[in-house]
């Protein structure tokens, strides 16, 4: 009876911390942390997160033509329009609001890197890009967006 009423208890001490552990929805659409595009983050089919350009503050060049991925280090994809570009894949859901396994591609440089993300609120999400180990690296801040 003593065990019982000891389990009792400290599960209604854990149960608030249960609670305040809440998880946020990484889908949706977010703005870079400079506010100048709009990434669209889904579920793949594969069960992983991937995200596309679907806004963009200046969507053409100098010449009044759409911005390409010019930067990108194939040259045969150098052409293809930067809206609707997929620039993260293969987010993995590692439980909570926490995400790793992925990719990020940088068009202002041409590069990409593994990324890990974390909601930190339901309107934050902080994306990590690196390389090798996730100390080398930048974080950026995404903050949730309207459709």
């Amino acid at each position: 009876m003593k065990a019982l009423i000891i389990c009792v208890f400290a599960l209604c001490m854990l149960l608030p911390l249960a609670l305040l552990a809440e998880t946020y929805n990484i889908e949706g659409y977010w703005h870079n942390a400079e506010k100048t595009s709009k990434i669209q983050i889904y579920k793949t089919t594969a069960g992983t997160y991937a995200g596309k350009i679907v806004w963009l503050k200046e969507p053409n060049n100098a010449a009044g033509k759409p911005k390409v991925d010019d930067k990108n280090p194939d040259k045969e994809l150098r052409n293809r329009p930067l809206l609707n570009l997929v620039i993260v894949k293969g987010l993995t859901s590692k439980g909570g609001n926490k995400f790793d396994s992925g990719t990020i591609y940088d068009p202002k440089s041409g590069n990409t890197y593994s990324s890990k993300g974390e909601l930190t609120g339901p309107n934050v999400l902080k994306l990590r890009g690196f390389i090798g180990i996730s100390l080398v690296g930048r974080t950026e801040t995404w903050t949730r967006a309207n459709k």
